[in-house]
């Protein structure tokens, strides 16, 4: 019984949904049933109502009968069976349309058809007879398409079975299909990246983007002091101290920060897990705490992150691009805010000349100690710079001498180390997201409180999603000494009022858009940050040469 046992651990049974997805496209069935990738979209919520619809069929057909095999090792659910002359007849329900065949007459789709071959073998062993047919309804044509049960359809099966076991135990993601029309439907392309791929082949090819270009939901952020996350029914309601309780529909929601010692219930957690929201939570200073994430399937994911990130050849290779990124993108920022004010471009030319070579010579650096040496002293540059970009009528109290972190000792590093929090956590969320260990990085050491891969990626946004804007909201005169600030001889931190408003700006700055200047495509900044999350996967697992290529103009 023990033996038996782990070997159903070991080879756990297929889903018969997945030989679907084998038959479409090999990397699709990986991504479903081996990195256990799900996307939801409004074509699988269309599917699951026609399922539902079909549920309540009063016909006196059997409806939705679980179906398995340890022969096979597969299982499923059929939509349908019916009993016709004396025999068992599976059903599909499918929204669409059938394929033509060469004569014009309809017939199942390579996919739908090996899903009703499977499903009906299962049930030529659940109840001992031979099923000679299965048929697929399309709703959309009202057909029905007739699909014969015989050796060679038990074949096609059997080989089906055979590709999806090698594939279930390889590390190694199929290669993109070389049918480009399959990817402009298929559900998981934003996490696929095909067209990227393709482009990165072809660089002189306009990638069609199937990447989204916002987020799906929204960011819940928990502020008020004493405030508890509940739920109620598929709501997430939030509970202030004073002040009546708001509603906010699950659906809506991508991600939960809850702030400082604001509260959030058991029940609240296991539905963000069941919906696949993450809830992070973060001090009041915005530095981030922890996260909670679903984590199935990303074993694979990981293990070619372990095999890549160990390499001292790829991670060095790695620092430099993000390296060359930072710098370079800090370096064109200071020149474009300097460019159109002469006393300032004089304070910061030696700066600016300092940083230029710097440049210059990371992309021939050999070991990660210099290079963070370089991106060190040309951070150290680039805020003594940033410090003069803030205009005459700022006035001192907002102004920093220095650099502080934890804790700031001024207004300005107080708003600096909220905004790079909130980063932090933005930049967390993607790289679980795309199914990575966040504590295995390639330029920054590992730390204890930290996580390598969250400091590595951060350091590609903090320009644009936070030095920009708030040195443009500083020089706006949009922040409030006395009130969006708490003062004390050993902090300073922001007040509630400022903590609220430092939100709306970052969240402001996700929500734009921009051209991404190697894909050509416009996304939002949210989206732009998964983008290169998933590009940064793709350096060790068989598809380089996107991640850190895009630059600020």
């Amino acid at each position: 019984m023990f033996a038996l046992d782990l070997l159903e651990e070991d080879n756990p049974m297929m889903r018969v949904e997945s030989l679907h997805a084998l038959a479409y496209c090999q990397r699709l069935f990986y991504l479903q049933e081996i990195e256990r990738i799900t996307v939801e979209h409004e074509k699988i919520f269309a599917g699951r109502r026609l399922h539902a619809e079909l549920a309540e069929d009063e016909d006196g057909d059997e409806v939705q009968i679980d179906l398995a095999s340890a022969r096979l090792g597969l299982q499923g659910r059929v939509d349908c069976v019916r009993r016709r002359d004396g025999s068992y007849l599976p059903y599909e329900h499918k929204r669409g349309r059938p394929a033509k065949s060469r004569d014009g007459s309809n017939e199942a789709w390579p996919s739908d058809r090996l899903q009703i071959i499977a499903y009906a073998v299962l049930l030529e062993e659940a109840f001992a007879q031979s099923i000679p047919e299965g048929r697929v309804r399309y709703h959309a044509a009202n057909v029905t398409v007739r699909v014969p049960i015989d050796d060679w359809a038990r074949d096609d099966l059997d080989v089906a079975i055979g590709i999806a076991r090698r594939l279930r135990n390889s590390t190694d993601r199929p290669p993109i299909t070389d049918n480009e029309k399959l990817c402009t439907k298929c559900s998981l392309a934003p996490a696929c990246l095909p067209e990227e791929v393709r482009q990165q082949r072809e660089p002189e090819r306009n990638p069609v983007r199937l990447f989204p270009e916002d987020r799906d939901g929204v960011t819940l952020h928990v502020i008020s002091k004493g405030g508890k996350v509940g739920c109620s029914a598929d709501q997430l309601t939030i509970t202030p101290v004073d002040g009546p309780v708001t509603k906010h529909s699950i659906r809506g929601i991508e991600t939960v920060l809850v702030h400082g010692h604001n509260q959030i219930t058991t029940q609240a957690i296991r539905k963000c897990a069941e919906y696949e929201i993450g809830v992070h939570w973060l001090t009041t200073g915005g530095y981030h705490v922890g996260s909670m994430v679903p984590t199935a399937g990303q074993v694979q994911r990981r293990i070619r992150q372990y095999k890549a990130l160990t390499d001292e050849a790829v991670c060095i290779e790695l620092a430099r691009k993000l390296a060359s990124a930072k710098v370079e993108g800090q370096y064109r920022y200071l020149m474009r805010g300097t460019r159109s004010n002469e006393s300032l471009r004089a304070n910061a030319q030696t700066d600016l000349n300092t940083i230029k070579p710097i440049l210059e010579q990371i992309p021939h650096v050999a070991d990660r100690d210099t290079l963070r040496g370089l991106e060190g002293a040309a951070a150290a540059l680039y805020f003594r710079v940033l410090r003069l970009m803030l205009s005459d009528s700022v006035p001192a109290e907002l102004r920093s001498e220095n650099r502080s972190r934890r804790p700031p000792l001024d207004r300005f590093n107080a708003l600096l180390g909220f905004g790079y929090g909130l980063l932090h956590t933005a930049v967390m969320r993607a790289i679980l997201a795309s199914g990575l260990e966040p504590a295995l990085g390639f330029f920054h050491t590992p730390r204890s409180a930290a996580y390598p891969l969250v400091l590595d990626l951060i350091e590609l946004f903090r320009v644009p999603l936070w030095d920009m804007p708030l040195i443009g909201s500083i020089n706006r005169n949009q922040w409030k000494i006395d009130d969006d600030f708490e003062v004390t001889t050993a902090k300073v931190w922001l007040s509630e009022a400022g903590r609220k408003k430092a939100v709306a700006l970052f969240e402001e700055r996700l929500q734009e858009t921009w051209k991404h200047p190697v894909l050509g495509y416009s996304l939002s900044y949210a989206r732009t940050i998964e983008l290169e999350a998933r590009l940064l996967e793709k350096e060790w697992s068989g598809e380089p040469g996107l991640f850190a290529q895009s630059r600020l103009r």
